[in-house]
């Protein structure tokens, strides 16, 4: 063996001693078979089929979340023909809608609305009713990403059959996820929930959106924290037909009901709202259960209020016409950004603006009279 060159680059006997004609007699055990590298028993997913626009409207129409979950895909989805399908759907489910109660709610983050919404859920299913949930997740302005974890707050509501959750991801849109909300809320009155939750970011026009879509907007509060001041503010106080103390548990109770007193104090020097119904304020702890009955005695106060004068009526006319014109408003900013020739001129436009050429008014200018000019 002293006369094989091992290291030999080439040649199949120096590559491979064994099978040189001198160990003719050498018997090479066959090694162990490797597993393949890809399970065997996976089976590849097959692509989830899609449906027609009649099938959609019969799996809401009956109830089915699966078919309501995908029709809300194809109303957050930016394609084309997504949004063809989607519009089509919510056409011919308009008739089934209008039958529900939509509440808004909002609060500054940590005020409890996730906890609060499960346990006012839960008094919504223990009725009898059937509930949807809808709330708007805020994206990260670096990432754009979203965590959509609301479900893992809403321990209780998350097993129930009855009950429908869906988080939109805000991405940066408010006015864009706001129109899809108000076209999810469509298809849930057409699936037959009768109680429909609003759950705000919390922060900024979220609530100018939200307030726009619902028909009672829920107010949640905290006491002790030195922010009594800020919510007197006007503003979200406006918009609020009702405001909610929280965990008003504890050694807390007396701090609760004090900023009670403060907010309705403050509520009568505001101008009777247009639905003539003077907003209430309740304490109630979310996490101990506590007082929620009396949360939805407040509520019912004002529907019965508001179906009786006719303002129910009159406040859902007015937001079809408001978002109409949203409507119209992001059609034509969608169009405008996504034209070709546009895209090009903003380039060299904003190029002239960073170098200091022309100013960014006259560039807007600029941009927007090339527009009307050879697309309108």
């Amino acid at each position: 063996m002293d006369n094989i060159e091992l290291n030999k680059p080439c040649g199949c006997a120096s590559e491979h001693p064994e099978n040189d004609a001198q160990y003719a007699g050498l018997q090479v055990n066959a090694g162990i078979e490797q597993p393949p590298i890809v399970n065997p028993y996976m089976t590849r997913r097959k692509r989830r089929p899609q449906l027609t626009v009649s099938e959609y409207v019969e799996g809401i129409r009956k109830g089915n979340p699966a078919v309501l979950g995908q029709a809300v895909t194809l109303v957050e989805s930016l394609m084309p023909e997504h949004q063809l399908v989607a519009q089509e759907v919510i056409t011919k489910c308009l008739p089934f809608t209008g039958n529900s109660r939509r509440i808004g709610i909002t609060g500054v983050p940590g005020a409890g609305k996730s906890t609060s919404i499960d346990v006012f859920g839960m008094h919504v299913l223990n009725q009898g009713g059937k509930l949807a949930v809808l709330a708007i997740d805020p994206s990260s302005e670096r990432s754009k990403g979203s965590i959509l974890g609301d479900k893992t707050r809403m321990e209780k509501l998350s097993i129930q059959p009855n009950v429908f959750i869906r988080p939109s991801p805000s991405a940066g849109s408010l006015g864009g996820v706001a129109r899809k909300t108000r076209e999810t809320i469509v298809l849930c009155e057409a699936a037959g929930y009768d109680t429909i939750f609003v759950e705000t970011v919390g922060v900024g026009q979220s609530e100018t959106a939200v307030h726009s879509m619902v028909d009672y907007f829920l107010l949640i509060q905290l006491a002790g924290t030195g922010d009594e001041l800020q919510g007197i503010k006007r503003g979200i106080m406006e918009m609020a037909d009702g405001i909610c103390i929280n965990k008003c548990d504890g050694d807390n109770v007396d701090r609760a009901n004090l900023a009670a007193a403060q907010f309705r104090n403050a509520l009568h020097l505001f101008p009777l709202p247009p639905s003539g119904f003077l907003p209430e304020v309740v304490t109630y702890s979310g996490y101990y259960e506590l007082n929620v009955d009396k949360v939805f005695d407040m509520i019912d106060r004002y529907f019965e209020h508001v179906r009786a004068n006719g303002y129910f009526e009159e406040k859902r006319r007015m937001q079809e016409k408001y978002w109409m014109f949203e409507t119209i408003n992001e059609q034509l900013k969608a169009r405008f950004y996504s034209d070709p020739e546009v895209e090009r001129m903003l380039e060299l436009k904003e190029q002239m603006v960073l170098a200091n050429a022309q100013s960014s008014f006259v560039a807007a200018t600029d941009v927007l009279e090339f527009y009307y000019k050879n697309r309108i």
